[in-house]
């Protein structure tokens, strides 16, 4: 990023999608006539949306690499695309979001030359951190306007100002102005002993397990609500509850604070209304994930991280 060095600002190596990637250029952004103005340099780079799905270059590996691509590759559709600025890279070129999900898939076939659509939770985990990081701001943007077309007040359409930042309701008397909302959710890894808590709901991929995670509710810290959910779903008493990292996941908008804990005993009532199974791990039984039935979370997750982090431990 311009400005930020990740490496720096994050006590821990920061881990997939938590690079920035983008100044934000927050005070170019209020700026009435800065989208036609980014249109029209040759320079700005577009990212295009369709259906909460990146755009990706075409590869040996599924979902590697970002794809951006130039006005004469776009121009056609900029009329029906949702146009947001993300900012501007280490060479100030701007990236500009264009959501093409007023489109039927059919009318995208020209981008296929280019790139193809995806979702950005199976990206090859060797995408570079900058990269993933704007493909999720990207992804978090495009979802947010998708879903506050109307006023949340009075029920009249919304237009998209500030290049794509806020949105502003069209009655007159009522004006109200919505932001891009982040919904902080909490995952932690838990321990007893030797053991790590894991646990699955019924609509996750066949046989994946991880750490445990829910939403912060109002009136609560971070560290109360790992012990509530881990209660909640497993009936383990969690202590000595520790702030690790974060991740942001736009899937669709949580921002994911990653703890670990010690539960008092190891104990366990899995609630079935919350997951499907929750059980104790060894490292030795972790280790023989995949000949067997069980597989860990994708390398992208910060579940994954807190996993790997305790695999490491000795």
């Amino acid at each position: 990023m311009t400005v930020f060095d990740p490496f720096k600002i994050h006590p821990l190596v920061p881990y997939h999608l938590c690079f920035s990637g983008l100044n934000r250029d927050d005070y170019s952004r209020k700026k009435p006539n800065l989208i036609g103005q980014l249109l029209r340099n040759p320079k700005t780079r577009f990212l295009p949306m369709w259906s909460s799905q990146n755009f990706f270059a075409k590869g040996e590996k599924p979902f590697s690499a970002m794809c951006y691509l130039g006005k004469e590759n776009v121009a056609r559709y900029l009329d029906k695309a949702e146009i947001i600025y993300l900012g501007f890279d280490r060479k100030r070129e701007p990236y500009v979001c264009i959501d093409l999900s007023q489109y039927e898939e059919i009318m995208l076939e020209p981008l296929a030359e280019y790139g193809v659509f995806g979702d950005l939770r199976e990206c090859d985990s060797s995408i570079g951190g900058d990269e993933g990081s704007i493909l999720g701001y990207a992804r978090a943007m495009s979802y947010w306007h998708s879903k506050n077309k109307y006023c949340a007040s009075c029920g009249s359409h919304t237009i998209s100002n500030n290049s794509g930042h806020t949105r502003s309701c069209e009655n007159s008397r009522c004006g109200t102005i919505q932001f891009p909302r982040t919904d902080p959710a909490v995952i932690a890894a838990i321990t007893f002993e030797d053991k790590i808590l894991l646990g699955r709901q019924a609509g996750w991929p066949a046989g994946m397990l991880s750490v445990l995670a829910g939403f912060v509710e109002p009136g609560e810290t971070p560290e109360h609500a790992v012990a509530r959910e881990i209660f909640e779903e497993a009936g383990v008493l969690a202590k000595n509850i520790l702030y690790r990292y974060s991740q942001p996941w736009p899937f669709p908008a949580s921002l994911m604070l990653g703890y670990t804990g010690k539960a008092e005993s190891p104990d366990l009532t899995v609630n079935k209304d919350e997951i499907e199974m929750a059980s104790w791990f060894t490292r030795e039984e972790i280790s023989k994930f995949g000949r067997f039935d069980f597989q860990l979370p994708r390398k992208l997750s910060i579940s994954r991280r807190l996993i790997d982090d305790w695999l490491l431990e000795r």
